[in-house]
This record gives structure tokens, C-alpha cells and sequence, in this order.
């Protein structure tokens, strides 16, 4: 684990720093229309000063920035108060995916208007009878001249109700086995033959939805990686999902000092202070794991089932960091809307992105090498 910072990346972080103190602002929530365009600006923002996506080479809007660099712009982000990302679909799990499998054709058209908010990706993942068990989804894509009529539901698709575009799993051999015959396509959301219907949350807002593929036509120049390997392609997107770029420690360092600030403005109750120093060393636990993730994938490593400890560790932190602040303010926090929508959203975690069971199961099968159980 390298945790020197050298000359340039401090340079960097305190650039970040800058930008950021005299551009973020609040914004209304993106699961509202109103809310979801601001928030696109607001990705345009960033990517025209080449901040939406720092990693990335400079011809996509990025900066070309190590590894290390872009976890201290994460951490200087979510120090700053800084919006959620309305791209995160994209830029945080589609984007590897079309670094590690795309064409240079897909990455050249998909790329660019992902960065700057232009296109907004929503994530068709899950079905009513296939959530955390993708290899048991049931849509399915034909073949036809040119391309592919994808048919199916799927379901709690993240940002579906506003986004632009959509990409999933989709079943092209069906007398394959579970893993094997699923192709992994992107889709426009404003297609022919697609229905998207919203799910409103306890708060009336549409933050999921369901889409219905009626014989939707796809062209096979969006197919991302090999027809039929689309199983390999999507664990490029569930590892970096758990294991690295959708929740960096920055999220979780910035949420443990605003949980000390809360726990010490509120006369340092006794009977929360173990807890909250747990909630605080537990984030910069994260913190120094993720420096070890990054120092290895920089010597040519590559993020694998050990993503599913990582997704483990940071849900329940997450949980676990909010009833600790509503602790703190007893029957005041039923009334502090920041505190309640992040515990709300936490209590999510080991749900989406693969559950905790599914998790575990990796953990012990393809880490510990243990046997499969036999029914």
C-alpha cells in the first residue's frame, strides 16, 4: 500500500479544493424533473472544467488522472457538500465497463456525452423475479437484420424515470445454462417499444422504474463485448459497482466528521461515543483499504471477488453511521430531513448491487474456496 501523496496530486487536490469552494451549490433533488435537469447542468458544469471524470483521458472530458488522484477529488467533493451525481450509472459502472470491453467506436460515441450530461444511463438490471440472481433474468434479445428485439421487464432501475439511455443483461441463447447466453446491450430509453413506468418512493418521488421492452430494436453496435459472454462483461460492472468507483471513501469520511461535528454540538452524549468513534475509524478503514485496492490495481491488478468484502464492509458502515446520528439527536431526528433521507437510503445498501446473502456466497466460494452447498 502506497500512501504517499507526491508533489502533483497535492497540487491537484488543492486545485479540486478551489473549484469546488466557489462552484457547489445546492440543488433541488434529482428524482424531480426540475431536479434531474439541474443536476445535468450541473454535470456540465463539471465536465466542462474537466472534473466530471478526472481518470479518464482528456478527449473524454477527463484529465488523464491516477488512480490516487481521483480518490482525492471524491474526497474533496463529498467535503465540499457537492450534488450526488445524476451520471453516476454511467460514469461509474457503464464507463469501466466500455474501457475494459468496448470498442474504440463504442467508447469514441459513448464517452463523450456521458461526461458532460448530455446522456444520462439508467441501470436495466434487475427483474421482479431476478434482483440479486441476474443469471435468472428472463428478457430476452432475438436476432434480427442488423441487430437485436429485446423483450422483457426489468425492474428498480435507477434514474430509468428521466435518464436518456439504459443498459442491462438480455438472454440471446435460451437452452444455455444460467451464466452463459446473455449479451449485454445498451439501449435508448426513447425507443420504439419502450415503456418506462416510475416507482414512487416513501417521499412520492420517482428515484426507480420499471421498463418494458416490446420488441425493441438494438443494432449490434451496441452490443458491448462478445454475444453470448455477457455474463464476463457485467462482473466488470458488479465488482467496480461494489468494489471501488461507485462508493469511494470520500462519501464515508465526510459523512463520519459531519457525525463527530453532530455528536459534539450535541453536549457529547456517553451513551453514542463508542459508536460514533467506531463510525469514524470504520471510514478511514475504508479509506486505507481503498488506498491498498488502488496501489494494486496501479502494479496491473485487477478488482475481482474481494469487491464483495468491500461491498459488504461499506453498506453496513453506511447504516450503521446514520442510526448512530439519529441516535445522537433522539426524537429531533424524526425532523432532520439530511440525517433521515441518508438512513433511508442506507438501510438500501445491502440490498442493491448484490445482497448481502449473495455477497457472502462469493465471499466463501470463490475467495475461501469452500464447497458448494448441496440440496
Amino acid at each position: 500500500m502506497d500512501l504517499d501523496i507526491d508533489e502533483a496530486s497535492a497540487a491537484f487536490r488543492d486545485e479540486a479544493r478551489e473549484w469546488l469552494a466557489s462552484h457547489v451549490r445546492s440543488l433541488p433533488s434529482m428524482d424531480t424533473a426540475e431536479g434531474f435537469a439541474a443536476h445535468r447542468e450541473w454535470e456540465a458544469e463539471l465536465a466542462e472544467a474537466r472534473w466530471s471524470v478526472v481518470s479518464w483521458p482528456r478527449e473524454y472530458h477527463g484529465r488523464d488522472a491516477s488512480m490516487l488522484q481521483w480518490l482525492l477529488f471524491e474526497e474533496e467533493y463529498y467535503a465540499a457538500g457537492a450534488p450526488g451525481r445524476v451520471s453516476q450509472n454511467g460514469i461509474f459502472m457503464l464507463g469501466p465497463t466500455l474501457f475494459a470491453h468496448g470498442t474504440q467506436e463504442q467508447r469514441d460515441r459513448i464517452l463523450p456525452p456521458m461526461a458532460t450530461g448530455e446522456q444520462v444511463w439508467a441501470q436495466a438490471w434487475s427483474e421482479p423475479e431476478a434482483g440479486s440472481d441476474i443469471a435468472a433474468l428472463r428478457s430476452t434479445a432475438v436476432r434480427t437484420d442488423g441487430g437485436w428485439l429485446l423483450s422483457g421487464q426489468k425492474t428498480w432501475s435507477s434514474r430509468a424515470t428521466f435518464a436518456d439511455r439504459a443498459f442491462g443483461l438480455f438472454r440471446t441463447d435460451p437452452e444455455a445454462q444460467r451464466h452463459h447466453g446473455l449479451t449485454y446491450f445498451m439501449a435508448d430509453l426513447r425507443a420504439e417499444g419502450v415503456t418506462v413506468r416510475p416507482i414512487p418512493q416513501l417521499d412520492g418521488e420517482p428515484g426507480f422504474a420499471e421498463i418494458f421492452f416490446d420488441e425493441v430494436f438494438v443494432p449490434d453496435e451496441d452490443v458491448i463485448g462478445e454475444v453470448g459472454q455477457g455474463w464476463r462483461v457485467a462482473m466488470t460492472t458488479a465488482n467496480n459497482e461494489r468494489g471501488l468507483s461507485l462508493r469511494s471513501p470520500g462519501r464515508f469520511l465526510a459523512a463520519a466528521d459531519r457525525l463527530v461535528d453532530l455528536w459534539r454540538d450535541n453536549g457529547e452524549p456517553p451513551s453514542t461515543r463508542d459508536r460514533v468513534a467506531d463510525a469514524w475509524i470504520g471510514a478511514r478503514a475504508y479509506q486505507l483499504y481503498t488506498f491498498g485496492t488502488v496501489s494494486r490495481l496501479a502494479d496491473g491488478g485487477e478488482l475481482g471477488p474481494e469487491s464483495s468484502v468491500n461491498k459488504l464492509f461499506w453498506s453496513h458502515l453506511d447504516v450503521e453511521l446514520h442510526e448512530t446520528a439519529l441516535d445522537v439527536l433522539g426524537p429531533a431526528g424524526e425532523t432532520d430531513r439530511g440525517w433521515v433521507d441518508g438512513y433511508l437510503f442506507s438501510l438500501a445498501g445491502p440490498i442493491y448491487g448484490g445482497t448481502d446473502q449473495i455477497q457472502r456466497n462469493t465471499i466463501a466460494e470463490r475467495l475461501l474456496k469452500l464447497p458448494r452447498e448441496r440440496r
